[in-house]
């Protein structure tokens, strides 16, 4: 039994000047050789995770594909933080296996006191290889808590805790030596259709976030330069009245996805009936996006519209 270990570099790869290979982050992880599963080491490519692309990260999915069909009883990346709940959740979209796709990272390098990527890599790789762990998607593992990727997020910039699910909270632990899982959520229905390397490229989506006073003046010119739009709103899907008829637009003439800028909970749908509201907004023609965070539900329209998948199933999922 081996789990296939891909490294995309991040913090947990930093010492200095020096970027560790994954036999250097392997080597530096005690207990790593009990766990009962072989490493097979992949190292893709050293880049800060601010400069990893959904291209990149569908690479990665193919070559981890491989792996499971040559064997792999599971999968682990190591990549920076900044951006670890996109891609989490970009790969659970496109993630076809049962076997668990395991991603983690550090927050402090290895130069630090009390560096985090040894003990993550660790219980990442249990996880890997844990049949407990099979058929949840892909999952994020730090500080021995267990993530699905559709509710983490990363809220805090220097914290090892950083990593939390807000509106569900940690599926599982490891335990000593044990994985375990807590609760199952239903595995969802990801993107369908294979988004292609030059389909994506060429799909833009804007994230917009609402700000008191907000009169939209930067979305003008938006629907010649993106096919799509994520509105971060107040509280549960909520923006100024001016704004308003602006979204409803740009609506008419590409998908337009209403989510939440709080960080937990949903937007709703009936409750408020003002001019700028919730009610009036789905009136007008954006999408709900539900539970649905608004970095989560950009990659979620942009491999839709990549793919030309059905937008509505999609998010009436997460609703």
């Amino acid at each position: 039994m081996s789990v296939a270990l891909f490294t995309l570099g991040g913090t947990i790869s930093m010492a200095g000047n020096h970027r560790l290979t994954g036999d250097d982050l392997t080597a530096a992880v005690p207990g790593l050789a009990e766990v009962g599963h072989a490493v097979e080491i992949q190292d893709v490519e050293k880049v800060p995770s601010a400069n990893l692309t959904a291209s990149t990260m569908l690479d990665v999915v193919d070559a981890a594909s491989k792996a499971v069909a040559d064997g792999a009883s599971g999968v682990v990346v190591t990549q920076g933080t900044d951006n670890l709940e996109e891609t989490a959740f970009l790969v659970d979209q496109v993630w076809p296996h049962p076997q668990p796709f395991v991603l983690t990272g550090a927050m402090r390098n290895p130069t630090l006191a009390g560096p985090d990527g040894p003990a993550n890599l660790l219980a990442a790789v249990r996880v890997a290889g844990a049949p407990a762990a099979r058929d949840l998607g892909a999952l994020v593992v730090f500080k021995e808590e267990i993530h699905a990727a559709r509710w983490v997020c990363k809220t805090h910039s220097t914290s090892t805790a950083t990593f939390v699910s807000p509106n569900a909270g940690p599926i599982g632990h490891v335990v000593e030596d044990r994985v375990r899982i807590l609760t199952r959520p239903l595995r969802l229905d990801g993107v369908h259709g294979r988004a292609e390397p030059a389909e994506l490229d060429a799909t833009r989506v804007a994230l917009y976030t609402v700000t008191m006073d907000d009169d939209g003046l930067l979305l003008q010119g938006l629907a010649d330069t993106h096919q799509g739009l994520v509105v971060a709103g107040f509280g549960v899907g909520h923006v100024p009245s001016a704004l308003a008829p602006v979204l409803g637009e740009l609506a008419a003439v590409m998908p337009v996805v209403l989510t939440s800028r709080t960080g937990g909970g949903s937007v709703l749908r009936n409750t408020y009936k003002s001019v700028g509201s919730e009610s009036d907004l789905l009136q007008r023609g954006l999408v709900d996006g539900g539970f649905l965070d608004p970095y989560k539900a950009r990659i979620l329209l942009r491999l839709l519209l990549a793919t030309d998948d059905d937008l509505e199933a999609a998010f009436a999922q997460y609703r």
